[in-house]
């Protein structure tokens, strides 16, 4: 996927605009619409040749998630030393959309490896959140892996769910614009 720096500025500030108008506690609630993050650093590693994208999304979550705590009157539970962990989960997000597009190519063949992109990073991903929260955040007096593994269980379809909505989304709004494309240089070249 070799996509022009015009093209790619474009997918960034359309992350950008979904992860403001997803991100939990901030307008998500106004809309009924799931979080986006899982989705957008998957998308930003597929998408975003620059790992520069990767910092400025985590600067956004933050500043997206204390605003919401400071000024936005959303509950701080979440916001505790755990919240390091986010790091190496979105982390892990971005590598397996980056690792994605150099496997990518526009044919059916193309949805076993995007389908073990998926699933290996969301997998990490939830390990890393979730685990992170689970064992350090000092929300919970016991800790055990069976527990963990209880509520990975319980919350990781839902997020799982959530990544997939916004890919298939993706994968439509990426295909539709490969179509136009090539029929515009089709055309293009019927006239030359």
């Amino acid at each position: 996927m070799n996509l022009s720096v015009r093209n790619q500025l474009t997918i960034g500030a359309g992350l950008v605009l979904l992860m403001i108008l997803t991100r939990e506690y901030h307008f998500s609630s106004l809309h009924s619409l799931p979080g986006a993050s899982w989705a957008i650093f998957f998308l930003a590693g597929l998408y975003l040749r620059s790992i520069w994208p990767l910092a400025g999304l985590f600067v956004l979550t933050w500043a997206l998630d204390f605003s919401a705590y400071t000024w936005g009157g959303a509950s701080s539970y979440c916001l505790t030393s755990s919240y390091v962990f986010l790091l190496p989960a979105y982390s892990a997000l971005w590598y397996a959309g980056s690792w994605y597009a150099r496997r990518y190519q526009f044919e059916w063949q193309t949805l076993l490896p995007l389908f073990l992109s998926l699933m290996t990073g969301a997998i990490v991903c939830e390990v890393f959140s979730s685990g992170g929260f689970y064992f350090f955040s000092g929300r919970f007096e016991e800790t055990t892996l069976i527990e963990f593994g209880h509520r990975l269980v319980q919350y990781f379809p839902q997020y799982f769910g959530s990544l997939i909505f916004y890919i298939g989304i993706a994968a439509v709004i990426h295909t539709m614009f490969l179509i136009v494309q090539g029929s515009f240089r089709a055309n293009n070249n019927r006239t030359i």
